[in-house]
């Protein structure tokens, strides 16, 4: 039995810079933090010979070649596994499409639990390039490389996306206190809405790689606040970075349309005039989550839980994605 786990995360600033269509022509950055809400794939043999896939369905084929999962059929693709004994099963702390990065963290804890079992040791930084490879390569989502690097990696990291397709990571410099600031005051609601980013996605990369004026102006100013979020986190202006937090939201709804609708907008005002200094919808738009900081939680909390909204409590996660169980 093979248990892998694959974090979850928030983005913390620079987000949408993480695509092709825009860093190949300009460079992207971003920092972003793993948290302790994860995606698990388990595996292990059986006897019998078919392919026993579990996730929101269940599948069973006599050839890899057969799953109908796209990522999952890609992953023992590009690995090369043709055995057909074994079981694997998914589970997730928080559902798909919520703006947390799941499909990059389960693509993460797929190829751990595959390269596990057929013994392959590897490098966080080659496990998110595989990753990459499956869901932009080989599917061709419309998606940047920010889930699959911050799964990977773990912590609160800068990646820098350079123009050649090389990813740079780098651990950020924060303090203690800083981290345990950013756990206690950073607070996470569900917007109630799940959504697929893809459309928001393939928008955004459509105007890049048509040289839209506006929207890569907007990217560029997205990739200074991501630089400009570093710096005030690792000088431990968390109250800085909350102002950047509102920037970040003002030029994310600038971005598209589906970025936001009414029903965000009024719960994002809400929390800003009962104690929030700054706030952002994560991840592409358009539902998922609301993250603000605060140093009055007991108020927040109380007045976005009237709304009906139900917060997600966290801490980072340091490990990324790991294997739990191996025997």
């Amino acid at each position: 039995m093979i248990i892998t786990r694959s974090p979850l995360r928030i983005s913390l600033g620079g987000g949408g810079t993480d695509l092709a269509s825009y860093y190949g022509e300009h460079g992207g950055f971003l920092i972003a933090g793993a948290i302790d809400k994860y995606i698990y794939i388990t595996l292990h043999e059986t006897f019998i010979e078919e392919l026993i896939i579990k996730y929101s369905k269940l599948e069973r084929v006599i050839s890899a070649s057969q799953i109908e999962h796209p990522i999952i059929r890609e992953a023992f693709a590009m690995l090369g596994i043709e055995r057909t004994n074994l079981e694997m099963t998914s589970m997730a702390d928080i559902p798909a499409g919520t703006g947390l990065g799941s499909s990059g963290s389960f693509t993460t804890a797929l190829l751990k639990a595959l390269q596990a079992w057929k013994r392959d040791i590897v490098h966080p930084h080659e496990l998110a390039e595989q990753a990459c490879e499956i869901e932009i390569g080989r599917l061709r989502e419309p998606i940047g490389k920010q889930d699959q690097f911050i799964a990977a990696y773990g912590g609160i990291t800068a990646f820098t996306f350079h123009k050649d397709g090389r990813v740079e990571a780098r651990k950020a410099a924060l303090s203690e206190d800083t981290i345990h600031d950013l756990e206690d005051n950073l607070l996470l609601f569900f917007t109630g809405y799940s959504r697929s980013a893809s459309a928001i996605l393939k928008d955004q990369k459509t105007r890049s790689e048509q040289a839209d004026s506006a929207m890569i102006e907007n990217l560029h100013r997205t990739k200074n606040l991501g630089i400009r979020s570093l710096a005030c986190l690792e000088a431990g202006d968390t109250p800085g970075f909350a102002a950047l937090m509102r920037e970040h939201w003002l030029g994310k709804r600038a971005r598209s349309t589906g970025m936001s609708n009414d029903r965000i907008n009024e719960w994002y005002d809400l929390a800003m005039a009962n104690g929030a200094l700054g706030g952002k919808l994560i991840g592409a738009g358009g539902g998922g989550f609301l993250m603000f900081y605060t140093t009055d939680r007991t108020r927040l909390r109380k007045t976005m839980r009237e709304a009906g909204l139900q917060e997600v409590r966290f801490r980072f996660d340091f490990e990324g994605t790991k294997i739990l169980t191996m025997d």
